[in-house]
């Protein structure tokens, strides 16, 4: 499934930030509806990258349009695996999704690309490509726990993501012993992503910035936190 381009934003906020404008996002918008009772969920992504390691210098570099691939769970569990590649366009983010069943997941973290060039989905064939042509393997886990809040004007989403942590070199997706480490030096810091299509409606963009402008907005990667956890040199 493709998305098309969107605008994403990303701050750094404090327990104390975080406890203020959660409050006021949950009087304004939506909440996830795949949300627990805590309007939260688990997320554990197992990123790829080429043999050289291209999506990190990418993204060090400054390169303007990349790509990043990997698979993604919720809750530990295998009832919903999707593969998916998140894509930089200039200013723009973009992200391609496709449902993978339990069996192509583990062929995948095998880096095995057997079958794929034959398949209907333009995204397992790109990853095909990149599987023969520059040895695409997985390389670090990222967990986190994410408090998400919704409005259907531009489709804006906002999320809470907490608890990061790495599971450094691990490739066990399903493991839920798996242990995992804090990759930030404070490891309650919170990150705060806002997503939306063309504009932020006016209205959430002034409680954002009334309860948020003292944030400075930063270029993060969850993925390159948790390579520069495992000690990559780059």
């Amino acid at each position: 499934m493709a998305v098309s381009a969107r605008h994403e934003l990303k701050y750094f906020i404090s327990q104390c930030q975080y406890q203020v404008l959660s409050r006021l996002l949950r009087q304004v918008l939506w909440t996830d509806s795949h949300a627990d009772e805590n309007n939260e969920y688990h997320i554990r992504s197992l990123y790829f990258d080429t043999l050289s390691n291209g999506a990190v210098h990418e993204k060090v570099s400054g390169v303007a349009n990349r790509n990043k691939y990997r698979i993604r769970i919720y809750n530990h569990s295998d009832k919903i695996i999707r593969m998916e590649c998140k894509s930089k366009l200039d200013i723009y983010i973009s992200k391609r999704s496709t449902p993978i069943s339990r069996d192509l997941c583990e062929q995948l973290i095998a880096a095995d690309p057997t079958g794929l060039e034959n398949t209907s989905s333009g995204l397992l064939r790109d990853v095909y490509r990149e599987m023969r042509l520059h040895l695409l393997k997985p390389v670090v886990m990222v967990d986190y726990v994410r408090e998400a809040y919704i409005h259907p004007a531009e489709e804006v989403r906002i999320t809470f993501d907490k608890q990061l942590r790495s599971g450094l070199g691990a490739t066990d997706l399903f493991n839920k012993q798996l242990p995992v480490y804090p990759p930030l030096k404070d490891p309650d810091q919170i990150i705060l992503e806002v997503k939306y299509n063309r504009m932020l409606p006016p209205y959430i963009a002034d409680l954002l910035s009334s309860a948020a402008g003292w944030a400075q907005r930063s270029a993060i990667s969850k993925y390159i936190l948790c390579r520069q956890h495992e000690g990559m040199d780059y």
